[in-house]
């Protein structure tokens, strides 16, 4: 097969425009008139002006540009039109003179407007109105997002670091079969699929990119195990449940034959002749799940862990998970072939790490009875059948560990601030082998217990590493769990009450806000003291241990199915005030805004629970949530915090007054004892 590099180049719009080399740009009479209106245009406008302000020595990146060179230095625009016609009119809006022109063929309104525009001339005979507009929305947001004394930075870094990437069909294509396949796709190519093209133009030995396009095609299938998608004994073993392959080199090639011209499907497939095929066996059920991540996330978390492993004086505080960012991020790179193989390979193992050994949601609805998280891993028995497996073997390792695992997904859904995932594969990357895998994965339970006590003591306890709100700054976690090239779970800082209460309070003054982690921590310690505690014979009702663990949590006894059921519900992200704040007076005895701004009146609990009770009296809410009928929706699944509140309310109803069931007093006394709850 003849090797070649990918028509694709970065370019400036200072260069798109006023390049070397004179070109136009022929927008064909088959594409739509202009039709960006005033939302597209200052999105657009306001993204430019964030990067800018930002960082003005950083390349914002704006999609693709599809064309196809006509001859005579004339491109005619296939995709990305109306983003080229946006740049025209800010160009003409900030008065600089352009080369290249843009034209419309067979469409001499259209373009008789944009000659018009660039003179400064808006009164035109025959003027195609969507452009006028167009233009209109342009000065309106030049002027809303920029002063004057601005006006002069922003157009330097508007056509000098704003990028776009030019995607040149070559001249054997079959532009028929190209339009074909890319008005099935609906969409530009989207920035992943570029990062793979300039990766594979890097490789010249045509097997290894055959290697390289089927670990990325089998590993952007983020719904699926890797097994099912790379079904190959060489790599995971014959039941295909461990990852043995040492190096890219040994990853299969598949055969590539010569083309004697280049055909759209292997452009789009990155020219490597491999076609993806059924699952492994036929009569095999596809197992998919939620993913917890998107591709090109996954993709920076892997250049992230390949560079942390691998490059001397890397600085991942410097490293940005923000997908907006995945062009930049791979641009700082100076690619050669030895580092595309080793992304390669450890995209393919990080894969597997997080298929098998991290937690996925099942494609099932969170409810009372049903925990949707799962821990398994994919693997296939002797008659070749895949099958679904937990883990872990001991049964309260596997238990603890998914409640960990989901503790962290559900506080951290975002998917650029998910640096417990990259912190999780780097350390199971240097998972030991088969054999003694089982009694390292209760070492991997014990370093996702000291990453979660890490995060909470080092980061939420530590003052000058939250902001005016109390989320945590940027680099904070790089800062404190990253030892070079390691993750140091140790050295758990000194924070204790004291710290919590100076920064978010205890009711003599309003919090500044408590973040969701915080309160996914608490309840992770509750139910861990439970477990520890009750499990075996201490569970039993009216036993020792069991009257202790309820005397620590300051309620009586409740049904223990809480706990067995509990699970982290991807609904409990409402702050819930158990004391309402309508309520909240001060007056007969009543809370103050103050006092119900602390811990020890918060819980977070479900969405749905929280719009329709959130003005209730403790009283009231006490009956609906806790009401023994089962027609109302019960809570106990989104926080075990929520229940231990409510059933010390419950107890005060036989010795206070109506309205006198939840008061100061308890929202004290209750923050203290899950302080402490969380300290030990």
């Amino acid at each position: 097969m003849k090797v070649k590099n990918l028509p694709l180049k970065e370019v400036s719009i200072q260069d798109l425009f006023n390049g070397n080399i004179q070109a136009t740009y022929e927008v064909p009479i088959y594409q739509r008139n202009f039709a960006w209106e005033k939302d597209e245009i200052t999105a657009l406008i306001q993204d430019i002006c964030d990067a800018w302000r930002k960082d003005s020595e950083s390349v914002y990146y704006i999609g693709t540009l599809v064309s196809f060179h006509k001859g005579e230095n004339v491109f005619e625009i296939i995709d990305g039109q109306q983003r080229l016609t946006t740049l025209t009119l800010i160009q003409d809006a900030l008065n600089v003179p352009m080369q290249n022109r843009l034209t419309y063929r067979a469409r001499r309104k259209a373009t008789n407007t944009l000659n018009a525009l660039s003179k400064e001339k808006t009164d035109i005979d025959e003027a195609d109105r969507g452009i006028v507009a167009g233009f209109g929305f342009v000065k309106t947001a030049i002027s809303e997002k920029l002063s004057e004394q601005e006006l002069d930075g922003f157009k330097k870094y508007f056509q000098n670091k704003v990028h776009i990437i030019h995607y040149q069909v070559p001249r054997d294509i079959d532009l028929n079969r190209y339009f074909e396949i890319m008005n099935s796709r609906g969409e530009q190519l989207e920035k992943h699929e570029i990062v793979k093209a300039k990766l594979l133009a890097v490789l010249h030995n045509p097997a290894d990119r055959s290697r390289f396009n089927r670990v990325w095609e089998c590993c952007s299938d983020m719904s699926l195990y890797i097994q099912q998608k790379y079904p190959e004994a060489r790599v995971f073993g014959e039941s295909l449940d461990q990852f043995i392959s040492k190096s890219f080199e040994e990853l299969p090639a598949d055969d590539v034959k010569q083309q004697a011209s280049i055909s759209i499907e292997s452009l789009l497939a990155s020219d490597t002749g491999w076609q993806e095929g059924k699952p492994v066996y036929d009569d095999e059920q596809l197992d998919a799940f939620q993913p917890i991540i998107d591709f090109s996330n996954f993709l920076l978390i892997v250049l992230k862990l390949t560079r942390i492993r691998e490059e001397e004086g890397f600085v991942p505080t410097s490293f940005n998970l923000d997908d907006k960012e995945l062009l930049d991020e791979f641009g700082k790179l100076s690619l050669d072939e030895a580092f595309v193989k080793r992304f390669g390979y450890n995209l393919l193992k990080a894969k597997f790490l997080l298929d098998n050994y991290m937690i996925h949601h099942s494609k099932e609805e969170d409810c009372l009875e049903n925990n949707p998280w799962k821990l398994q891993r994919w693997q296939r028995d002797k008659r070749k059948k895949g099958y679904l497996k937990n883990l872990v073997p001991d049964e309260g390792t596997q238990i603890e560990l998914q409640h960990l695992l989901s503790m962290f997904e559900v506080s951290f859904t975002a998917r650029q601030r998910k640096n417990y995932l990259f912190y999780c594969l780097l350390y199971l990357f240097d998972l030991p082998s088969y054999a003694e895998r089982i009694r390292y994965l209760k070492w991997y339970c014990w370093f996702v217990q000291g990453l979660a006590d890490k995060y909470f003591r080092n980061v939420y306890l530590v003052s000058n590493r939250l902001n005016e709100i109390n989320t945590p700054l940027p680099g904070s976690f790089d800062d404190v769990i990253l030892q070079g090239s390691k993750v140091n779970k140790e050295d758990l800082a000194e924070t204790g009450e004291k710290e919590f209460i100076t920064i978010y309070g205890d009711g003599t003054e309003k919090s500044r806000g408590i973040p969701l982690f915080v309160f996914n921590y608490l309840d992770y310690k509750i139910w861990r003291r439970y477990a520890w505690k009750l499990r075996g014979g201490g569970a039993k009702k009216g036993s020792k241990q069991r009257k202790e663990y309820f005397d620590e949590l300051g309620c009586s006894d409740f049904d223990l199915k809480v706990f067995d059921q509990f699970y982290f519900s991807r609904t409990r992200r409402s702050l819930e005030h158990y004391y309402p704040q309508a309520n909240a007076n001060g007056l007969d005895g009543a809370p103050d805004e103050n006092q119900i701004n602390c811990l020890g009146n918060f819980a977070m609990i479900g969405s749905e629970a929280n719009s329709s009770g959130s003005n209730w009296s403790p009283k009231t809410k006490l009956d609906h949530y806790l009401d023994p009928s089962g027609k109302i929706k019960q809570v106990g699944v989104a926080s075990i915090k929520f229940m231990i509140m409510m059933q010390r309310c419950k107890d005060n109803q036989e010795s206070r007054e109506p309205g006198q069931e939840w008061v100061f007093e308890d929202i004290k006394d209750h923050q203290e004892r899950m302080l402490k709850m969380m300290l030990k």
